[in-house]
């Protein structure tokens, strides 16, 4: 594993951190203020928003000039936006920031995931790949604990943050730039094809980063507003979160490693499907601190590392010229999931007080599981035909 890759597994570690810190800090400020639920669930589709609008304008400057100027200049933007947090305390101001974070860090995360499942061998894609969810998981697990930092000044986790960003966008600096395999240019190979070429061979592998959208939105934004009604302290929430991305942290490396014997295809709705029925345990358990936290603990052992395991799938099910094109749909889907995370959370806070949200969370999660299953299904009946 040579420099490269290991620099931009700690680029993507120091994002996860950004973005761990940010969800639960921000909706910590606004619950403060009063502000309901729902307008709490939908300030935090900002940073998602951010993903959508920026998507459909990488691939083309990316496959001119390389991974590196997309990297660099994602890692400066969110480097700005985090410093800039503390200039005013505004929700409207901070929307505007969320959605920039999010600009920055969809490029960040497009030019790194793409350079890596771009070079790398197939047949251990699915380990570096779980390195790569490992780094992003173990910052996205830090990233909620800087909320303590509030007590001290409200200033303080967005400084600290931003401080830390500045190492690894300085460390992109030093690497050689690459440029992605040239398509040929012809009438048929067009965006727009590229997109339907990914949506007709293998649209089930974007169910996996739509799934871990709504997990990860969910649990930062939805989730702290949800304990603090059930009584939770901001302590006690900001220990609680981390627990999934510890969990995903424990099993990604094995779960990358099952990945690349017995495939993705394989994997990715098994753990989808278990991480439904744990979510559905866990709604039994949500009094009880140490209890929930330990169910959170296992959720994230299953689903916390279904990110990366897409990743692993989507190579297994597309041609490698698609690559650039399927890992930006990924960064879409994930999007979509993250808005929809959020607003959902927020709604059923809100206006179903008897529903609990983690009864909601294990219906999403089984029905990603069971679409899953009903493509591989359809595939293997083709096949079967085909002989």
């Amino acid at each position: 594993m040579n420099y490269k890759f290991w620099t931009l597994v700690f680029s993507v570690g120091i994002s996860g951190l950004s973005q761990g810190m940010l969800l639960p800090v921000i909706a910590i400020i606004i619950e403060g203020e009063g502000i309901s639920s729902t307008l709490n669930g939908v300030h935090a589709t900002a940073l998602y928003f951010g993903v959508l609008l920026i998507s459909p304008f990488l691939e083309k400057p990316m496959r001119k000039y390389g991974y590196k100027p997309i990297i660099v200049i994602g890692g400066f933007i969110v480097l700005a936006s985090l410093l800039c947090f503390p200039l005013w305390k505004s929700l409207y101001f901070w929307f505007v920031l969320r959605l920039l974070v999010g600009i920055g860090d969809h490029m960040l995360h497009f030019g790194t995931q793409t350079w890596i499942t771009s070079s790398e061998q197939p047949h251990n894609l699915g380990k570096k790949l779980s390195i790569y969810g490992l780094s992003f998981g173990v910052g996205f697990m830090v990233g909620p604990l800087l909320a303590n930092l509030l007590e001290i000044h409200i200033s303080l986790p967005f400084i600290v943050s931003g401080v830390i960003s500045i190492l690894a966008w300085s460390l992109i600096l030093l690497l050689k730039n690459e440029i992605p395999t040239a398509l040929e240019d012809t009438k048929e190979n067009t965006q727009i094809n590229r997109y339907k070429s990914v949506f007709i061979i293998g649209w089930a592998c974007l169910i996996a980063p739509f799934g871990y959208g709504i997990l990860e939105a969910s649990i930062n934004s939805s989730f702290p507003v949800y304990a603090i009604r059930m009584g939770y302290s901001v302590d006690e929430i900001s220990i609680l979160i981390p627990a999934v991305s510890l969990g995903g942290i424990i099993t990604q490396f094995p779960l990358g490693s099952l990945a690349d014997k017995i495939g993705g295809k394989k994997v990715v709705p098994s753990v989808i499907l278990l991480g439904s029925v744990l979510f559905f345990v866990t709604s039994f358990f949500e009094d009880n601190y140490y209890l929930l936290w330990v169910s959170l603990l296992l959720v994230g052992m299953v689903i916390g590392s279904i990110f990366s395991l897409g990743l692993k799938y989507m190579s297994e099910i597309l041609p490698y010229e698609l690559l650039p094109t399927s890992n930006m749909l990924f960064g879409v889907f994930f999007s979509v999931g993250s808005i929809l995370g959020p607003i959902i959370g927020g709604n059923i806070i809100e206006n179903f007080k008897g529903i609990s949200f983690f009864t909601v969370q294990g219906f999403i999660f089984l029905s990603c599981a069971l679409l899953i299953i009903s493509f591989e299904y359809r595939n293997a009946k083709s096949k079967k035909l085909l002989t």
